[in-house]
């Protein structure tokens, strides 16, 4: 690590010791090449053009050779001088297109294009090909661009555009980072530089381990564009979804590559279209030319192009890594247009082979050498590569035993040094504060102009646009006042220079109708400070009234972000609030508001609750969270005190404001109760991946499932306190990738009230988030349960599973896949002493619009039918 820091330290005091080769690259036609690449021969050194074609290295005096690649060209080899202190050397280059000759072919017997055959060695490689690095060390330069080409005046004409967005570059940032991969799928990244334009104190949000989805060596490939994955063109079931087509083949050296044409076998099949480039013999990607198309099902943009280039590893192993990856997206959405792109760079590399030699590779047809170019080759049929499948027995435990002692001995230096276990990324401090001198000399590629002018725009402007003055100008715009904002997303007052917000719930939260409080007004203002250190408070006053009981209900709420990186967070509230017996409820305002008005129904049961509680959450250990929570409150009973509605509807009367619950068949009635409650809930999710900032720890998730524990515990005897009772829970959460077949998430939780002589009250059973009406908060939960009928203070289970099959069923219905919409089916169970066994099946539609899902279910009690329903709500 010191000698790293020493060499970093080197290179930074004396780059005038270097000198650099710059040019442009271009075509015969004299158009530019963008993300062309650049590498020296012999080295871990390497580049890319940017999109105007220009190029740059910055080498120590000497003598080189630069070969220039670019998908589809031919390499070109050229030497060049370059003298010290600092000196340019110009070298520009012109590519010529590859002349990919499509000799005729002669096939041993009746088969399809020799494509098929040259796929067929691809794919029974490709498992070799994934693993053949057990661990590596590499730098990785990232860049990051956005624009938008077109902005609307109104988001769905509703809601109107602020002042922040406007044609042309939104987001521009650079990145320097040392990662290291280990097998299975162990990356981890330290960036050691970064900048975003126009934001000094900015760090750019790129990440080299963001894009290990798109390895075409796998099955499946995840774009991050979409739900769905997307079939890899040498999967192992890659022919039920590609045609092949051999376009020609070149010599590259002592290289021959094919390229090879990926046609989609169905236009909306989750796959690609483009080019594959693949050496003969070794039958590895030689690199990629591929797009995805809204055809694909592309959620968050219209189009995606990929390119990839592969070259040999420094050293003597025939393993091959990635020099470079360029991702291109065009998007449209609500009105705004744009286009944006991620190039990566890796070089430097040092690699820890798999095996110390690869196994012999299939033979070509011999050649004599005295064979005209255009003689026919021979080519074996699919059928006999088949009989050629490489001897790969034991892949698997050598790879791991590889990369173990990789890890154990790391005497290849590939660690990254102080990352902490589950730590994939670590941002160093003072990482934004390089200046230009510094990534002229570091960046492999040069900016276009329009990069610098917005570098140089939004630097210089930095200062005026942070400015009180200014701020306070676009926050005149952002807090214009406007009916769609009450409405529908409610009003935000901000002063952004002092970081603060206040905030207002729109008119559908503030107003609502019950039959225990009649017309509710209940307007409430978040207040919201932020901290440089991503730290923030918030306080919330409300004062609800009801005039129907005429009841006065005022109360705060308050959270402190005490700790960014452990996550510790406070909150209170305190006061007099209105609740809903079941906490966790479905029902909203909104929905019992208009089921009561419109149907006579009165769903929601409430009570008044008067008191304090203080909570406490932070992460003692990464994956490891705990909420603590204390609380004193004084429950009451309500009545109903209106009848009023808007619909009659005939034989239907409002059902009183008490709970009908199966296991209290003589009435959940309670009059006062006074309650003292601890609650400590802890949630682990094994193998939490994490990044660590200057400003904070941000999760990201783990392969494993989240394990939760519950103790919840009533006290009687101190301050009135009339309850005394003791709930335990366990559960279990996690969510998994079934490939093409979609996504299932899951959730379990059981629990139990121990002991004998229980005291509380029915708010303080266990309920189970029921549903009667066609509208639902959350499909993760019950949609036709009664909602207070099985609430238990016994034993009880319950489970909800969802599986979200993302096309993989209406994609094969000619009429249906130009909707895009995608299969859902669920399961719900509960069993409890009253409920027994109760079951729901559920089986739907998602993406409708994209926005709404919409749900037939059936349920069954004890194996009876219960009832049927249809469910409407948000599914995207």
């Amino acid at each position: 690590m010191r000698a790293f820091f020493l060499l970093v330290l080197v290179q930074l005091a004396s780059p005038a010791a270097a000198g650099i080769v710059r040019g442009r690259i271009l075509s015969v036609k004299g158009e530019a090449l963008a993300f062309a690449n650049v590498a020296v021969k012999g080295t871990t050194l390497n580049t890319a053009s940017n999109e105007q074609g220009n190029y740059q290295l910055r080498l120590t005096p000497g003598s080189y050779e630069l070969v220039f690649q670019y998908v589809g060209f031919k390499p070109r080899l050229e030497t060049v001088r370059v003298a010290g202190g600092d000196t340019a050397t110009v070298l520009n280059v012109s590519l010529t297109p590859e002349n990919y000759q499509l000799r005729e072919v002669v096939v041993r017997s009746t088969d399809k294009d020799p494509a098929y055959s040259i796929v067929q060695q691809a794919m029974q490689w490709r498992r070799y090909h994934q693993r053949e690095v057990a661990a590596f060390k590499a730098r990785a330069y990232i860049k990051t661009l956005g624009r938008f080409t077109d902005v609307p005046g109104k988001i769905l004409g509703l809601v109107k555009v602020g002042p922040d967005f406007k044609p042309g570059i939104f987001y521009l940032s650079e990145s320097v980072s040392e990662m290291s991969f280990r097998q299975p799928n162990v990356v981890q990244e330290r960036m050691i530089s970064s900048r975003v334009s126009g934001d000094t104190k900015g760090i750019s949000f790129n990440r080299a381990s963001a894009g290990r989805g798109l390895n075409f060596y796998q099955n499946v490939l995840k774009s991050g564009f979409s739900e769905r994955g997307f079939v890899s063109p040498i999967a192992a079931n890659a022919p039920l979804f590609y045609r092949f087509e051999l376009e020609g083949s070149t010599q590259q050296g002592s290289l021959l590559i094919h390229k090879i044409k990926v046609i989609p076998r169905r236009r909306t099949d989750p796959v690609f279209a483009g080019h594959i480039y693949i050496v003969d013999g070794t039958w590895r990607l030689h690199s990629v030319s591929l797009d995805l198309s809204k055809d694909a099902q592309l959620d968050y943009v219209d189009n995606l192009h990929i390119e990839q280039i592969f070259a040999p590893a420094p050293g003597p192993s025939d393993v091959w890594v990635m020099q470079s990856q360029k991702v291109t997206v065009g998007f449209t959405a609500f009105g705004f247009k744009g286009n944006g792109y991620i190039t990566a760079i890796l070089s430097n590399y040092r690699v820890t082979p798999t095996y110390p030699n690869r196994p012999a590779p299939t033979a070509p047809p011999a050649a004599t050498g005295k064979e005209p170019d255009d003689a026919p080759v021979t080519r074996e049929t699919v059928a006999q590569v088949k009989k050629q499948k490489p001897k790969l027995d034991g892949l698997t435990r050598t790879v791991r035993r590889q990369s173990r002692e990789a890890a154990a001995r790391d005497t290849a230096g590939l660690g990254l040094g102080r990352l902490k276990r589950g730590e994939v990324m670590l941002v160093e401090k003072g990482v934004n504060e390089r200046d230009t001198s510094y990534w002229a000399t570091i960046r492999p590629v040069p900016l276009t102009q329009e990069e610098q002018k917005d570098y140089q725009v939004k630097d210089s402007t930095e200062v005026i646009r942070n400015s009180r003055s200014y701020q306070d100008s676009l926050d005149r715009k952002r807090n214009e006042v406007s009916i769609s904002k009450f409405l529908l997303t409610g009003y935000s007052y901000n002063n952004t220079f002092r970081k603060r917000q206040w905030y207002v719930a729109p008119v559908f939260n503030i107003v609502n109708y019950n039959t225990v409080e009649g017309v509710v007004v209940n307007p409430q203002a978040t207040y919201t400070q932020r901290t440089d250190d991503r730290r923030t408070w918030s306080v919330t006053p409300a004062l609800r009234y009801g005039f129907s009981n005429q009841l006065v209900s005022p109360s705060v709420a308050a959270s402190w972000q005490l700790d960014a990186v452990k996550l510790a967070r406070l909150s209170l509230q305190a006061g007099r609030t209105i609740e809903n017996f079941d906490p966790r409820t479905q029902l909203t305002p909104f929905i019992n508001s208009y089921y009561t008005l419109f149907n006579n129904r009165n769903y929601a049961k409430l009570y008044r609750r008067d008191g304090l509680e203080l909570g406490y959450q932070w992460e003692p250990l990464n994956g490891l969270t705990v909420q603590a929570t204390g609380s004193y409150f004084v429950r009451r009973e309500l009545e109903n005190t209106t009848y009023k509605l808007i619909t009659d509807q005939p034989g239907r009367a409002f059902t009183p404001n008490v709970p009908v619950s199966a296991e209290r068949p003589d009435g959940t009635q309670f009059g006062r109760s006074q309650a003292l409650t601890t609650e400590l809930t802890a949630s682990f999710r094994p193998g939490q991946r994490y990044i660590t900032r200057p400003n904070g720890k941000f999760n990201l998730g783990s392969k494993y499932p989240t394990f939760l524990l519950t103790w919840r515990q009533g006290i009687g005897g101190i301050l009135n306190s009339d309850v005394r009772y003791t709930l335990l829970e366990a559960g279990i959460r996690h969510s998994v990738s079934l490939g093409l077949l979609g996504t299932s998430s899951y959730q379990v939780a059981a629990g139990f009230f121990p002991g004998s002589s229980t005291r509380l009250a029915f708010m303080d059973f266990r309920h189970f988030s029921g549903n009667r009406t066609y509208l639902t908060e959350d499909f993760a939960k019950f949609q036709l349960l009664n909602y207070y009928r099985f609430s238990t203070a016994d034993q009880f289970l319950e489970a909800h599973y969802n599986h979200h099959f993302n096309g993989f069923l209406l994609n094969k219905l000619p009429v249906l896949r130009r909707l895009h919409w995608q299969e859902v089916a669920s399961l719900n169970y509960l069993t409890t002493p009253t409920a027994n066994h109760y079951l729901e099946l559920g089986v739907g539609i998602e993406h409708i619009f994209k926005l709404l899902r919409v749900d037939f279910y059936t349920s069954l009690q004890s194996g009876q039918r219960a009832g049927t329903g249809i469910r409407v709500g948000f599914g995207f």
